[in-house]
């Protein structure tokens, strides 16, 4: 009898290691397959004051700066972005979403090409109020977020 329990304690504790190196083993491939999709964002005064890795994708997010959008020949099209503080241009290659204009906020995914973002994709707000989180974060850490639904905005 003494042999049969400890059978049973040996064999609760394979299980539970094995239990553990297949835990181990998913959490590796979800990390694998998920690490061309996580992509940070930065602010503008964000990407001037610690610059990213040469090749380093990431988002970048603010308020499209007024007087700044170019539309030039072709589909490609140059704004800087800016958190009020500082400001990153931007140079674009394709069709800008309908809700894309200066003063409006937008997060663009891409990369640093010298001091120029190279966006490959730009995502504009969804309607008048709307501005995206990152952006609304950066803002208030800086001190200038207006609210737009508050009263008297």
């Amino acid at each position: 009898m003494a042999g049969m329990k400890g059978l049973k304690k040996q064999r609760r504790i394979q299980v539970i290691l094995l239990a553990f190196v297949a835990l181990a083993a998913a959490t590796a491939l979800v990390g694998y397959g998920l690490r061309d999709g996580i992509n940070f964002f930065r602010s503008p005064s964000q990407i001037v004051s610690d610059p990213p890795l040469p090749g380093e994708m990431f988002r970048v997010g603010g308020l499209v700066e007024t007087g700044s959008l170019v539309r030039g020949q072709g589909a490609t099209i140059t704004f800087s972005v800016t958190d009020t503080n500082v400001s990153v241009p931007v140079r674009y290659t394709g069709v800008l979403p309908d809700l894309f204009a200066e003063g409006q906020g937008m997060v663009a995914l891409g990369q640093m090409e010298g001091n120029t973002f190279v966006a490959t994709e730009v995502l504009a707000k969804h309607d008048e109020t709307y501005m995206p989180k990152e952006v609304v974060d950066a803002l208030k850490a800086q001190g200038v977020y207006k609210d737009p639904k508050a009263p008297g905005s």
